[in-house]
C-alpha cells in the first residue's frame, strides 16, 4: 500500500498548486490519478478540496476502497441530486484534467454545479506526478531489477525458426511468475501497445504508435508488436519491455542475435551507446529537454544515421526520452518545443534507437533517475548486444 506520509505530501504539494492558480478544490475521475492521491485503483472519483479533508466517491468496489484507501472519507458514489452537497455552495472554481476527461462526464458535472467554472490542471497534475519521491523511486528500482532479471533469462529459450509470438510469450511468462504485473497504463488517446519482441524487418515497418519500434503484430486490429513470422539467424532481435511493480513502469531495450550482425548494424548500435552515455549524463538538474534531444540528434546525424533515427524514415518519432512512472508516457520528454528544466526526481526512459526498412531495428533503452550527479539506472543489466 501506499503510505499515509506519501499521500499527505501529495496533496500538500497539490494544494499549494490549487492556491496558485485560484482554485476552489480538484476533482478527479481518471483511475490513475485517483490511485496517486488515495492509494486505491477502485472506481471513483477524488474531490480535493483547498481546505477540509478530501472525499473519494466510490462507484465500484466500495469495500475495497475503504479498505485501501488512504483518504479517510469514503462514501458510496450519491445520487446527482445529491452530489452539489459533497462540494458545498462556497466552491467557485474547480480544476478537472481536461486531458483524459470524457466530454459526456465534463457535461454531467457542469450541468449540476452550473455556478462553478471549471478550470483545466492537467499539466499542474502531470508536473506534479513527474517528481518521484524516494519511496516512489524505490518502487522503481524493484521494478528495474526484476525487469532486467528477466531479460537476462531470454538466451536460455531464444532459438532460430521460434516465432515471434513464442519469444514474447515465454518473455511474458518469466515477467509474471517473477511478479511483475500485465499492464503498461498509458495517458495519451488513441494510445496502446504490448511488449515488442521483433525481428529482422518486422522491427523496422512504420505503426501508428508513437514511439520508434512498432513491430507488424498479429493483426491489422492490432498492428503492433510480435507477429507469428519465425525469428530469423543474422538479424537484429530488439526486444522492448516494460517493468510493472506496484503500479510503476520501467521501460528498457536490448538487442539479441543468433549469429552475425552487419558491420553497419553494429556501428549504429554503438552510437546509439554513445548518444545514451551522453544523454545520461547530462540527466541533471536544470538541463533543459530539448536540448538534449537535439544534441543526440546531432549525434545521429553525424554518424550519417539522421534518417533512420527514433522511426521509420519518413515518420520519425520527434523525441529520444520520455518519462514514465505511473504511465508509460509521462512527463518530461525530451524532445523538441520542451523547453523546460529537468528536475530532481524525474524519471526517463531514454531510448535512442535506429531503424533500416527491410533491415530490422537497432538500438538501447533504459530507464534512469535525474540526480544531482548525472542519473542513476533503475534497469541495470549489460548493454551490449547478446548474440548466440
Amino acid at each position: 500500500m501506499t503510505p499515509q506520509n506519501e499521500i499527505n505530501q501529495r496533496l500538500i504539494k497539490l494544494r499549494e498548486k490549487l492556491a496558485e492558480a485560484g482554485l476552489d478544490g480538484a476533482l478527479f475521475h481518471y483511475a490513475v490519478d485517483v490511485f496517486y492521491f488515495t492509494g486505491t485503483r477502485q472506481n471513483s472519483v477524488l474531490w480535493i478540496p483547498l481546505d477540509g479533508d478530501p472525499v473519494l466517491l466510490v462507484r465500484k468496489s466500495f469495500s475495497r476502497a475503504a479498505q485501501e484507501s488512504v483518504v479517510r472519507d469514503v462514501r458510496p458514489f450519491p445520487s446527482s441530486r445529491d452530489l452539489p452537497a459533497v462540494f458545498g455552495s462556497s466552491v467557485k472554481t474547480i480544476g478537472i484534467t481536461f486531458d483524459v476527461l470524457p466530454i459526456q462526464h465534463f457535461n454531467f458535472y457542469r450541468g449540476l454545479l452550473g455556478n462553478c467554472e471549471f478550470l483545466d490542471i492537467s499539466a499542474i497534475n502531470r508536473d506534479l506526478r513527474s517528481v518521484k519521491s524516494d519511496w516512489e523511486l524505490q518502487q522503481m528500482r524493484i521494478s528495474g531489477q526484476m525487469l532486467a532479471n528477466a531479460f537476462s533469462t531470454i538466451p536460455e529459450f531464444l532459438r532460430p525458426g521460434m516465432r515471434e509470438i513464442d519469444l514474447a510469450a515465454e518473455f511474458e511468462y518469466r515477467l509474471r511468475k517473477l511478479g511483475i504485473g500485465g499492464y503498461l497504463r498509458i495517458r495519451g488517446f488513441n494510445q496502446e501497445i504490448t511488449g515488442i519482441a521483433v525481428s529482422g524487418e518486422n522491427a523496422a515497418v512504420s505503426g501508428c504508435f508513437d514511439g520508434p519500434v512498432t513491430g507488424r503484430g498479429l493483426w491489422t486490429a492490432a498492428p503492433y508488436g510480435p507477429s507469428a513470422d519465425p525469428v530469423r539467424e543474422n538479424v537484429p532481435i530488439l526486444v522492448d519491455y516494460g517493468g510493472f511493480y506496484n503500479g510503476y513502469i520501467v521501460d528498457m531495450t536490448r538487442v539479441f542475435c543468433i549469429g552475425k550482425l552487419d558491420p553497419d548494424l553494429e556501428q549504429a548500435f554503438r552510437i546509439a551507446l554513445a548518444i545514451q552515455s551522453w544523454v545520461k549524463d547530462n540527466l541533471t538538474p536544470g538541463a533543459i529537454c530539448e536540448d538534449l534531444f537535439y544534441r543526440a540528434a546531432k549525434m545521429a546525424a553525424d554518424a550519417g544515421l539522421a534518417e533512420h533515427f527514433m522511426g521509420h524514415p519518413g515518420e520519425l518519432a520527434k523525441f529520444v526520452g520520455h518519462g514514465v512512472g505511473l504511465e508509460l508516457d509521462e512527463l518530461p520528454v525530451l524532445a523538441p518545443k520542451f523547453r523546460t528544466p529537468l528536475l530532481l526526481g524525474q524519471t526517463i526512459a531514454v531510448e535512442p534507437k535506429f531503424l533500416f526498412p527491410d533491415r530490422g531495428a537497432i538500438g538501447i533503452e533504459n530507464t534512469f533517475a535525474v540526480t544531482e550527479q548525472g542519473s542513476e539506472k533503475l534497469t541495470d543489466l549489460s548493454d551490449d548486444i547478446v548474440y548466440l
